[in-house]
């Protein structure tokens, strides 16, 4: 008997690739199947399949492996608080930066504006919520993105020249990085857009006697090393973006000593120690520059597609690849898929907004999923589906990275080093742990989930650096 006919004569074993139905079918009719998800790279679009094609090449595994090398071997360290227009690159008196690629006033959403709305008048542009409208509309006010001058913020991610700031050196490379002090987690915020007095005020505390404290703590140290704070909060069940409440207590242990170095009054001291033993989301504020810090030594290497920076402003989610320079690639902000606190639903959710999910770029957040079973139960999902999303995202980065391990995955690197041909020929996305902000101005945090950037953004990224690269 051939081979062929030994093949037709035995059980029928099928293997379904692509759509389920088939496999459902066979199921029905009590054929033995096992169901393969598979999609065709790039999702079968010719011309995206062709660039990848060019895009196949040593020199780019080459430069990709020099912005990886150079993230890896980055050193952050927390090293001072200040006011923005004392430290931040090209900050203005007129300037408000905001989170997300480029936006426009006409065009931002209900938080963003509320908070626009604040710190025009935080600043003393205006006197009432009327007035400050005028003024953002008026052109007076130069808006420009937190990235755009080394900055990351949070939520709507607004920040102006008298709001204090952390201070992060890479002190391998010797770069900076900038991010807003968090106000608090929860009631009204300034990121959700509140400018409501009693918000203004405790932003003007933080400006004034906050920073001052944590200024004379800081610049007469070393600084705190925020990679080691991380790396033990990651084993301790945070992720790094969503949940920092290990982050958040190892910070203070680390700070309590240059405290109490200063001989500043135990009054002044205990107001700022409980302010932040008040906010168990504080560390967001440690690991968000922390990762900028790290990952802009990345930029601009030629020949990279290595992903340097993701954001979102509410309307515009856009990416930045590191051969490909300053450019923006931008498609539509997403909406965030979890649970709601009582009371809200999809209706009253705006789109995914801030600058948080550089902490995804990093190989944190939700890229470190498996670690924090919290976390996944907050947003719906379970312990084994924070570890599948972890395993998952392995195939659309570079490298492991060790200064972030995953003990759940048997101590195995974080996956790093976002590669724009990996997503787009995958069909995988970058998953991202966010909180959902209500649509409107001031009312706040009104769930958490997961969510992913749009597919455009690496598409488009991938089709200019393959034109780029024809090109060379």
């Amino acid at each position: 008997m051939s081979k062929v006919q030994e093949l037709f004569g035995s059980p029928l074993k099928a293997v379904n690739l692509g759509t389920e139905n088939f496999f459902h079918d066979l199921l029905d009719q009590g054929v033995s199947a096992v169901h393969v998800d598979w999609t065709p790279p790039a999702g079968g679009n010719p011309e995206l399949m062709r660039a990848l094609s060019l895009l196949e090449s040593p020199e780019i595994d080459a430069a990709n492996q020099v912005a990886i090398d150079r993230f890896l071997a980055a050193s952050p360290f927390l090293v001072d608080c200040r006011q923005a227009i004392d430290v931040i690159p090209g900050m203005k008196p007129n300037m408000v930066l905001h989170a997300g690629p480029p936006i426009s006033w006409d065009r931002m959403c209900g938080p963003m504006r509320g908070a626009i709305i604040g710190v025009i008048m935080l600043e003393g542009f205006a006197k009432t919520p009327e007035e400050a409208e005028q003024v953002a509309a008026s052109g007076q006010i130069e808006f420009s993105p937190c990235h755009d001058h080394d900055t990351v913020g949070a939520m709507g991610g607004v920040i102006s020249a008298h709001m204090a700031v952390h201070v992060f050196q890479n002190k391998k490379h010797g770069n900076f990085a900038y991010c807003a002090v968090p106000e608090g987690m929860g009631g009204k915020l300034l990121r959700y857009g509140a400018f409501a007095p009693e918000v203004l005020e405790r932003l003007r505390w933080i400006g004034s006697e906050y920073c001052s404290v944590m200024h004379e703590a800081l610049s007469n140290s070393e600084g705190i090393d925020a990679r080691s704070l991380q790396f033990q909060a990651l084993h301790m069940g945070d992720e790094g973006h969503n949940r920092n409440k290990a982050g958040t207590s190892l910070l203070l242990r680390a700070l309590f000593p240059l405290l109490l170095k200063t001989g500043i009054s135990h009054e002044r001291l205990s107001r700022v120690v409980d302010f932040v033993n008040g906010n168990d989301g504080y560390f967001l504020s440690i690991s968000m520059p922390a990762s900028k810090v790290c990952l802009d030594v990345a930029r601009d290497v030629p020949n990279s597609t290595m992903v340097t920076a993701m954001c979102r402003n509410g309307v515009d989610f856009g990416i930045r690849v590191s051969g490909l320079g300053d450019t923006w690639f931008v498609g539509p902000a997403q909406r965030v898929v979890g649970l709601y606190f009582p009371g809200f639903g999809d209706d009253d959710a705006n789109l995914d907004m801030g600058d948080s999910c550089i902490t995804e770029t990093a190989g944190i957040g939700g890229f470190a999923l498996s670690g924090a079973p919290a976390i996944v139960q907050l947003i719906g999902g379970s312990p084994s589906e924070g570890i599948e999303i972890s395993k998952r995202m392995y195939d659309i980065t570079l490298t492991e990275n060790l200064n972030y391990s995953q003990p759940v995955l048997n101590f195995r690197g974080s996956p790093t080093g976002i590669d724009i041909r990996k997503v787009v020929s995958t069909n995988i996305l970058p998953v991202i742990t966010t909180g959902s902000v209500h649509k409107e101005p001031g009312i706040g945090q009104v769930g958490a989930g997961i969510t992913t950037p749009p597919m455009e953004c690496f598409s488009r990224a991938v089709l200019a650096f393959a034109q780029q690269w024809a090109q060379n």
